[in-house]
């Protein structure tokens, strides 16, 4: 027993040894190797440089600082003067003559409920001294023994209405009254509901509402793309025009300058996109309007993630093409075709917004990258697409980024440093 004990004990031992020289031997792994680990490092920290670098010079320029504080103004004029300026509609006087037969209280408070109109009620001890006020303007409608209703002349635009439900509801009570209903029975069917109503088919061409929300943030979308693009799009040619981009390139590589170029400029844009839709939540709420009116922390949430995969996409195109660049001219002739996708997206979003139902054409476009931060967010505000639609087209856009990046990449490497002229597209992909 001892003898086959000490036998494992010494194959055991002799098996650790092997595997402990065979590990020693094997080549190190490329995450593992201090060299590999430190060039890493460096590409991050060049990457986050850059970044910082402009992040500070966006936000430090008079432009930026002002053209905030001109949005701020205008989102909170936006949201402050419809308030100002809106009149609050007068309430309603009735005057009431003779006896109330039971529930017609109730049916004048019904009326003013489900027209969400204010009511004021006075006793006229005669019809003809109702009469006279009606035609001096004293009261607007003279209901006679809660049977029978008087007012000076047509129906006006803003009376219409609590009129027309006034009779209504007066109506039911005479019928009430004449079937002798108890006060235990009129009041069970003044507050009775509708029944549900089951479709076991929806309706192909139903219209849908778009959500307010979706529209101000498809608005707010489409604005800080066209601006943040633009700015890509001139900072590359700037740096590429001045020789700026010689120095910078004698410090990092040319993957790090874009990358950290492109992030840098989308933290700005995600920060002042936040701080604009911060400052509406917060004058929405303080002045009691409704433009925001059912806003939730999600549909924040989905404006600005659409916001950033928007940039995401666009951002390495218009660095590329900004590398192509040698004077502002050239940069307008390169930044309108590129902007064309997004306004094609922008314009089919707000069409299918003012419809009311979500075209086919919505549809195919909130799945391809180029409309998808304009298309998709409409047809979620219409209820036309469900989490798992959503969630396929942010993978869809995600996915064509990382090719993008990768396409783009590989012009602004071999276009930034050629100075003199325009770069072709031709030169471009012949030297690849």
């Amino acid at each position: 027993m001892k003898t086959t004990i000490i036998i494992v004990a010494a194959v055991v031992v002799a098996l650790a040894r092997l595997a402990l020289r065979r590990r020693r031997r094997r080549p190190r792994a490329a995450g593992s190797d201090p060299t590999e680990r430190s060039r890493r490092a460096l590409i991050s920290g060049g990457v986050g440089l850059v970044a910082a670098r402009e992040v500070r010079e966006r936000v430090r320029t008079r432009m930026f600082r002002f053209g905030t504080l001109f949005i701020l103004l205008v989102v909170g004029a936006a949201i402050v003067i419809p308030v100002v300026t809106r009149s609050t509609p007068s309430p309603e006087r009735v005057g009431i003559v003779g006896r109330l037969p039971r529930g017609v209280t109730g049916a004048i408070e019904a009326a003013a409920s489900s027209t969400s109109t204010s009511v004021t009620t006075s006793a006229v001890p005669s019809v003809a001294l109702a009469e006279r006020e009606l035609t001096e303007g004293d009261v607007d409608v003279v209901v006679v023994d809660g049977v029978g209703l008087v007012i000076a002349g047509p129906t006006t635009a803003g009376s219409s209405s609590f009129l027309d439900a006034l009779a209504s509801e007066l109506g039911i009570v005479r019928a009430m009254n004449r079937g002798h209903l108890s006060a235990a029975q009129i009041a069970l069917l003044a507050h009775a509901s509708p029944v549900p109503v089951r479709s076991l088919r929806h309706a192909s061409g139903a219209s849908h509402t778009v959500n307010p929300e979706a529209l101000i943030g498809d608005i707010l979308i489409f604005t800080m793309l066209s601006q943040y693009n633009t700015w890509t799009l001139i900072g590359v040619m700037e740096e590429k025009s001045s020789r700026v981009i010689e120095v910078l390139l004698s410090a990092v590589r040319p993957l790090q300058l874009l990358g950290g170029k492109v992030l840098g400029i989308a933290t700005v844009a995600l920060a002042q996109a936040a701080l604009v839709l911060g400052f509406a939540l917060a004058v929405a709420y303080a002045v009691g309007s409704n433009v925001l009116h059912g806003t939730t922390w999600v549909q924040l949430l989905m404006t600005l993630l659409w916001l950033v995969v928007g940039y995401a996409f666009y951002s390495w195109v218009y660095a590329a093409a900004g590398s192509m660049a040698e004077r502002q001219d050239q940069v307008q002739s390169l930044a309108l075709p590129l902007s064309l996708p997004m306004l094609f997206g922008y314009i089919t979003a707000l069409i299918a917004s003012s419809s009311g139902s979500p075209s086919l054409l919505l549809e195919i476009l909130a799945y391809l990258p180029p409309t998808a931060p304009f298309a998709m967010p409409v047809l979620m505000g219409m209820h036309g697409a469900s989490w798992w639609q959503v969630l396929l087209s942010i993978a869809i856009s995600l996915a064509l980024t990382v090719v993008v990046a990768r396409f783009a990449a590989g012009i602004y490497r071999r276009a930034i440093l050629r100075t003199g002229r325009r770069v072709t597209w031709r030169e471009v992909f012949a030297r690849g």
